[in-house]
């Protein structure tokens, strides 16, 4: 899920000395800001691809609109659906785009009624038979997301891309925490469905998601979210869950997700709580807990803000602004803030998608 927008679419110690730990912060910090600028001018500079024509048997691309076909169109949960597209197969990407469709990526679909275009994220990239599902809602001043709903299998939409959303490399982050709200959870499940449930075990990276959702029948769809919690099970050192939902009785909530949601929204003693943070408070029970499970006493060794930690947040704007602090403008990625700054987190550590 990318915000919506008409046709202006918008889109990162001292051990083992303080030089190196400094370079490293600067070296993420030069990254996350060449990304920025990047993205920021490709999605706000004056598009020339803004009024995109139409193109058929044409592989897919961001300068030009393509149809596709859907396929299904299931519900979802209240105002939520998702919807199966089918890429025709001489608009299939080739060999030589595959780089394009690293995570995380989106789409761009054009209501052809009102001439307006919006992005979405494909929540498993493209599969080798070409079909791409997207996990829509439907807002009542949403266009496009009321369209999208009224579709039926065998009608036919338009679509370009892919555009890049934020450029993932594997490797280049000891933790990856992602903060998701409502349907911000498609980039997520776009980047953990590939890099973790597509078998890559061995991956170096762990991922933490926390994910909000109003009520139960809003979160993701259990088609969606259970690879994630048995993966979750089976390899706790790659990948850490929890779910929070306003008010969630666990007795209505399906058996498997059970354990790991949690009642109340994602706010600083949730992140706090989930990521392992100290809150600053020294007690003799935290003290006598270290020496017992190490042997000494170790203060902050561990604590995420101090590795190469990034953290990605997506969700509503409102949301987004309490935990990452608000978007800067022409929607830059602005200073970090928020919940997260409270907790400690600096520039090159915080993302807002």
């Amino acid at each position: 899920m990318i915000r919506s927008r008409l046709l202006h679419p918008r889109l990162l110690s001292t051990s083992p000395s303080t030089t190196s730990r400094y370079r490293l912060r600067l070296s993420t910090l030069a990254f996350l800001t060449t990304t920025s600028v990047l993205v920021s001018s490709y999605f706000l500079w004056p598009s020339k691809y803004r009024g995109s024509p139409t193109f058929n048997h044409q592989p897919l691309s961001p300068s030009y609109f393509i149809p596709v076909t859907v396929s299904e169109n299931s519900q979802a949960g209240p105002d939520l659906a998702v919807l199966t597209l089918s890429i025709p197969p001489d608009s299939h990407p080739l060999d030589k785009h595959t780089s394009s469709l690293d995570p995380i990526w989106s789409i761009f679909i054009k209501d052809d009624d009102i001439q307006v275009e919006r992005p979405y994220t494909p929540l498993f990239g493209i599969g080798k038979d070409g079909v791409i599902k997207l996990w829509v809602k439907r807002y009542p001043r949403g266009e496009v997301g009321r369209w999208l709903h009224s579709k039926q299998a065998g009608d036919t939409i338009e679509i370009r891309g892919p555009l890049k959303t934020f450029p993932f490399h594997q490797g280049k982050w000891d933790e990856v925490v992602m903060i998701s709200g409502g349907t911000g959870f498609s980039p997520f499940h776009q980047l953990l469905f590939r890099q973790l449930l597509r078998g890559n075990v061995a991956a170096s990276t762990r991922f933490t998601l926390l994910h909000a959702s109003r009520t139960l029948a809003e979160l993701p769809p259990l088609s969606l979210l259970q690879p994630l919690i048995d993966f979750a099970v089976a390899h706790p050192e790659h990948l850490r869950l929890a779910l929070f939902v306003d008010g969630a009785s666990r007795a209505l909530a399906p058996k498997s997700i059970v354990k790991h949601l949690e009642a109340g929204r994602i706010d600083k003693s949730s992140i706090g709580h989930t990521l392992g943070i100290p809150d600053g408070a020294w007690s003799w029970s935290s003290w006598i807990s270290n020496l017992w499970t190490s042997g000494q006493p170790k203060i902050g060794d561990s604590d995420i803000r101090k590795k190469n930690v990034l953290v990605l947040v997506c969700g509503p704007e409102p949301m987004v602004a309490t935990i990452a602090g608000p978007y800067g403008r022409n929607y830059s990625q602005g200073k970090v803030g928020g919940v997260l700054a409270e907790l400690g987190f600096k520039a090159g550590q915080v993302w807002k998608l």
